[in-house]
């Protein structure tokens, strides 16, 4: 069986819980027969909760991890895992998922630095949790851990104390019993119990053992001893004089110890009688729970043992063998004395609990019955999964994934860059989704602060509240996006970005068309011509600026004046070789021409005195520092964002008139227009701005109270109201 739970395991690893469900359920089918399965290559995933293991046990991580990924799947939640001790090459994982379980991770740097940044990008991080190992005022309760020596005692405590530090970083903690949340809550306000589950797996290969159980000899009853671990010896000890005086007194009896536990010299006289196996893989665990008759969990009153959950009870009622535990915590909380199972306080309960189980084979299928039904009715990865689902729905920020058709500098994707931020402020979990299915294509953008997915690379499971195109080549992806309500952010009027014939100017206008998506803008124009042209509503907010980025400098005009131009030299709309037409009639000793073009370069007539290629954006506000005047001839803009910067730097703009940038530009008072008919009048305006210094003062107030009112403080309220 070793193969197969290696395979098992790495399904549900590499694919989610949902492939492995389906996959075991299809083995199982087969009957063992042989017909095997090989999971596929991995693929990275977009999903809702991502599972950070930081516990090397095999048990614990199954339940806490396995188990719950396989629940959080059968209730509507996609999950994906990673292993704590790959964090570090695994960070950009934060971008993949809504929400965050930290399972036993001690605490290290890049552990923190991991939750602190899924924490800034608004992801809901919880902690889980499944034993009192929080703090040593709880593991010094147990008599193992203080028998240890000082160094590895020292070492255990810093484990502990670390798991502490690790949980107080995050926002909520799970965990699995009520004393254990009680305690929990005194470290962490938030505390939600999410139940140990049996998994689909487990439950399957316990109904092949009932199908096929273990021989038994007539007439001979086994009690089952199953450990978690050594620390359980004292727990063990607490039932000895009673397991003496059953087994003297019932001579068909005999007792199965199983796992890291010391025989105990009162146990000798039955050496006999008593089988002892080391621990199983799990895969085999059903079948031996099954070959005892009476499953034995005694637990001694404390604290520690009130915070145990009600694992070994579930795992023996799957394969329906009643349990007989000390009546302390979960087991107290879970089992029904006398229907599910026997709950006892002293040591008379034991052996007169015990005795009745031991002489009477009908009462240990009564029990056996019960527990099954109820543990396939409660206690199972398909069944009760909702709250800890709809808790985590509650917690997690909204959602909303920008799609771009690239990272490529232009001014549509900065604008929806900066939409990401300002919602990630505001408190959403908001996200870039880059669509470019280019070799070179980039997987961040380059000096944004925003987490960020290479749509080719990726699955996506989990769902969005919302997503939004921002360019119309994005408008007809959404499809590889899992959204509850979809954007289209227009900003742009993209049919006129390319020549008549063009087969993307059909493709663009249809875009304006959609009746499935919500449309928003940037631009009084484009709300304009939606309305009147397509018959579209679409939510409008303004175009914002980064003040202390874009900073006002003085300007030297008794010098050489640098004039700046911008954009594709390619580009019709741009309009790029009117700007140079313009600049070959000004005097080459008084004015310096600077060419600025993130993709077409400069054509060999352009007078250019300096190329600017793929300038950074970040150095931009420098570029118009540098220069005094900004040339701008765009025909077809619907927010011409040139302006604003040079404007907002204090420099002088002298520009073509179009549908978007007298948004906010008004001639004579924040910048000179010039007649497009007559090419004269931008030579003039450029000659007025440097022999009127009267005029330079009052565009320049013009100029510094446009960039207040468009200071992005003052918009954002307005953006995010775009993706509500």
């Amino acid at each position: 069986m070793k193969p197969l739970v290696k395979k098992a395991w790495r399904v549900l690893t590499e694919e989610g819980a949902v492939m492995f469900v389906k996959k075991t359920a299809h083995f199982l089918q087969k009957k063992y027969s042989g017909a095997d399965f090989v999971a596929p290559p991995s693929v990275r995933a977009y999903a809702d909760v991502l599972f950070v293991n930081g516990c090397p046990l095999q048990h614990p991580y199954r339940y806490r991890v396995q188990h719950q990924k396989e629940m959080l799947a059968a209730f509507g939640l996609n999950p994906l895992e990673i292993n704590a001790d790959d964090i570090k090459k695994s960070f950009d994982m934060i971008n993949y998922c809504k929400a965050v379980v930290v399972y036993r991770c001690p605490w290290t740097q890049e552990v923190e630095d991991f939750i602190n940044r899924a924490k800034h990008f608004n992801k809901f991080v919880m902690f889980d949790i499944d034993d009192l190992v929080i703090d040593t005022k709880y593991t010094d309760l147990i008599p193992y851990v203080r028998q240890m020596k000082k160094s590895d005692k020292e070492l255990y405590d810093d484990g502990v104390n670390r798991y502490r530090r690790t949980m107080q970083l995050c926002d909520a903690v799970t965990t699995t019993t009520e004393r254990l949340a009680e305690e929990l809550s005194h470290y962490m306000p938030k505390v939600f119990i999410n139940r140990n589950r049996a998994s689909e797996f487990m439950a399957a290969l316990s109904e092949e053992v009932l199908k096929k159980p273990p021989a038994k000899i007539s007439g001979e009853v086994v009690l089952g001893y199953f450990s978690g671990s050594i620390t359980h010896n004292d727990d063990y000890a607490m039932i000895l004089p009673v397991l003496v005086k059953i087994l003297e007194k019932y001579e068909n009896t005999k007792l199965l110890v199983v796992g890291e536990l010391d025989l105990p010299r009162e146990l000798l006289p039955f050496k006999a009688r008593v089988i002892v196996k080391p621990f199983v893989d799990f895969v085999k665990l059903p079948e031996l729970i099954a070959s005892a008759d009476i499953n034995l969990v005694p637990l001694l009153d404390n604290i520690f043992n009130e915070a145990k959950s009600e694992n070994k009870w579930v795992e023996a009622a799957l394969v329906k063998i009643p349990t007989v535990a000390s009546n302390v915590g979960a087991f107290k909380k879970m089992m029904r004395d006398g229907q599910t199972g026997f709950l006892c306080n002293d040591s008379a309960e034991w052996e007169e609990k015990l005795s009745c189980l031991i002489e009477r084979a009908d009462l240990r299928g009564f029990l056996a019955e019960n527990a099954y039904e109820f543990v396939h009715e409660n206690c199972l990865t398909t069944v009760k999964g909702m709250a800890y689902v709809e808790f985590i729905r509650d917690n997690i920020a909204p959602s909303v994934a920008l799609l771009f058709p690239s990272f490529e500098v232009s001014g549509g994707v900065l604008v929806a860059l900066k939409h990401i931020e300002i919602l990630r402020r505001h408190g959403y979990d908001a996200t870039a989704v880059n669509l470019d299915e280019r070799p070179e294509a980039k997987e961040c953008p380059e000096g944004f602060d925003v987490p960020a997915i290479l749509a080719k690379k990726v699955h996506f499971a989990g769902m969005f509240d919302g997503a939004a195109a921002t360019m119309w080549l994005t408008a007809d992806i959404f499809l590889k996006c899992n959204a509850k309500k979809k954007f289209y952010l227009v900003q742009n009027f993209e049919t006129g970005f390319y020549p008549l014939g063009a087969v993307q100017r059909l493709q663009a206008n249809s875009s304006y068309c959609r009746g499935d998506l919500n449309y928003i803008t940037i631009s009084r124009w484009c709300q304009s011509w939606l309305k009147s042209e397509f018959h579209q509503e679409a939510k409008y907010a303004p175009n914002g600026i980064e003040r202390e980025k874009f900073y006002a400098a003085p300007r030297d005009f008794s010098g050489k004046i640098k004039i700046l131009i911008e954009g594709d030299s390619e580009s019709e709309y741009k309009n790029v070789d009117e700007s140079f037409r313009i600049v070959e009639k000004l005097p080459k000793d008084k004015f310096e021409i600077y060419y600025v073009s993130y993709n077409g370069k400069a054509k060999s007539w352009y007078r250019v005195d300096k190329f600017l290629h793929r300038v950074p954006y970040a150095k931009m506000p420098d570029i118009y520092r540098e220069c005094h005047i900004l040339l701008k001839t765009s025909i077809l803009e619907s927010f011409s964002y040139p302006p604003l910067e040079m404007m907002a730097t204090g420099g002088f703009v002298v520009a073509r008139e179009n549908g978007g940038n007298r948004e906010y530009l008004t001639d004579e008072e924040n910048c000179l227009f010039y007649d497009p008919h007559d090419l004269s009048t931008a030579t003039r305006a450029i000659n007025r701005l440097c022999e009127d210094e009267n005029l330079r003062q009052k565009l320049y107030a013009g100029a510094m109270k446009t960039a207040e009112e468009r200071d992005w403080a003052n918009c954002e309220a307005q953006v995010v109201a775009l993706y509500e």
